[in-house]
């Protein structure tokens, strides 16, 4: 396959920079790159899934929606890793709380991500179904965190195919035996992507509701809580 993509129609390599920011919403894409970015660039638009590329503190930077889900993240990460020389992409998304400890608006890093999902094993051959995200973008993360003064916690995420799950208990099935504490649907897939690519991806989340506690959070408040985890991806994007 050559450049452009089924999914994306860059024809210039150079208009992706070598780091990518994924929340799931193209349109919360939009308004990061509007609001952090300078010099922005949309370079993308099939499927309305939208990418822009432009500068943080004098450093390109591009943002990109993934959509929900890890076929959809599947098929854009492949793509921008394998087709663009994209070198990591950090995935910035809305998670629900399985745990206590874990309220709403508190920000997670996925160092890893667990799931039942048979993607990387069709894809790569993998039967493992833990990925670890990259370790040294991990501690990337967690140093932009802590230079801005945000708290983070950092753990292993559940990576789910379901939305809405009514069969078997999630907490026998999957919290207590693996020990996750909160719930996304991308992750899983992208750190495969990455391994499988010689390349660097990491996650992460704010916690939009809680199984514990059974807050949640409008889209309108989703979209205005997730600058601390935008600030927090975006400094370690130009470190």
């Amino acid at each position: 396959m050559s450049i452009p993509t089924p999914h994306i129609e860059v024809v210039n390599k150079d208009d992706f920079a070598k780091t990518v920011l994924m929340p799931g919403d193209p349109l919360r894409a939009e308004y990061i790159a509007n609001k952090y970015l300078t010099d922005v660039k949309k370079i993308n638009k099939v499927r309305n899934m939208f990418g822009f590329t432009g500068y943080y503190h004098g450093k390109k930077v591009t943002v990109m929606g993934s959509g929900m889900g890890q076929p959809s993240i599947g098929i854009y990460s492949y793509e921008l890793f394998k087709f663009y020389d994209v070198e990591q992409i950090i995935r910035i998304g809305s998670a629900g709380s399985y745990v206590k400890e874990l309220n709403v608006y508190d920000v997670v890093i996925a160092d890893k991500a667990y799931s039942e999902s048979n993607f990387a094993k069709v894809a790569f051959g993998y039967r493992s179904h833990t990925i670890a995200a990259n370790k040294s973008l991990v501690k990337k993360l967690e140093a932009s965190a802590k230079k801005l003064g945000y708290p983070v916690s950092v753990g292993k995420v559940h990576s789910s195919d379901v939305f809405y799950r009514e069969h078997g208990d999630v907490y026998q099935d999957v919290v207590n035996p693996q020990g996750v504490s909160c719930v996304e649907m991308e992750s899983f897939a992208l750190f495969a992507n990455a391994k499988a690519l010689g390349k660097k991806a990491a996650c992460l989340l704010t916690i939009s509701d809680s199984f514990v506690t059974h807050e949640a959070t409008t889209s309108e408040e989703r979209h205005k809580s997730l600058m601390k985890m935008v600030e927090i991806a975006l400094d370690a994007a130009i470190k």
